[in-house]
């Protein structure tokens, strides 16, 4: 089953788990043999620092127990965005800081198709300076935008963030689930590396691949030689 992504609450979990629970022992009188549950995923985790925190995964636990439990299946579950979204960062360079009439535009090396979120469903995405801010730093507000020739190439409009200078690094929280997978070569542009990290120690598990790399991936037929 699968009733959605990114909730941050049990009851929806809780209405489907039961209503789960009914099917399973209607089609068992029926004469089939259920004996494996996929509740699916869909838990939710804090994008923002100001959001409360999700439910935790003992609560979900605890839930699954209480609403299918007596029911002696096997449960799967798929929490891919709790397990992998905080774990990831993407770090980007800033370019340039354009001026406009009512505006500033923060540009990046970063741009849609490393990160599409931001471009596909509005998602918010946290952006901070690597380097962190002397204490009482002015804040600047950006549209914070990506190289890339579309409007669409926009990670956030009208942000207050502290201010920043070309050179500078900056980090999207969050972006350990849908970022890389969803990541694409469009506009010619290579695949960033990932990098992972476990304390002081880091290794390149993703090279970024070089455009010659990238144009091997193609063949002629023979038939067009």
């Amino acid at each position: 089953m699968h009733i959605g992504s990114q909730l941050t609450e049990l009851a929806p979990f809780e209405a489907a788990y039961n209503k789960v629970a009914e099917l399973t022992a209607q089609l068992r009188a029926d004469g089939h043999q259920i004996k494996r549950l996929d509740l699916g995923g869909g838990l939710g985790i804090p994008y923002a620092r100001s959001n409360e925190a999700p439910p935790l995964p003992t609560d979900y636990g605890a839930l699954i127990q209480r609403t299918v439990g007596h029911l002696g299946c096997e449960i799967e579950i798929e929490p891919g965005r709790l397990i992998s979204g905080n774990a990831g960062l993407m770090v980007s360079k800033v370019i340039y800081v354009k001026s406009g009439e009512d505006r500033e535009f923060l540009i990046l090396d970063g741009a849609m198709n490393d990160l599409i979120r931001p471009a596909m469903y509005e998602a918010w995405h946290d952006i901070v300076p690597v380097i962190e801010p002397a204490p009482g730093a002015t804040p600047a507000k950006y549209d914070i935008v990506g190289p890339v020739c579309e409007s669409g190439d926009t990670f956030a409009k009208g942000r207050e963030m502290p201010s920043v200078k070309p050179d500078d690094l900056v980090a999207f929280r969050s972006a350990g689930a849908y970022g890389a997978v969803m990541a694409s070569e469009y506009n010619s542009r290579p695949l960033i590396p990932e990098v992972l990290v476990d304390g002081d120690q880091f290794a390149v598990i993703r090279a970024r691949p070089t455009y010659e790399e990238m144009i091997a991936r193609d063949t002629v037929p023979e038939w067009l030689d």
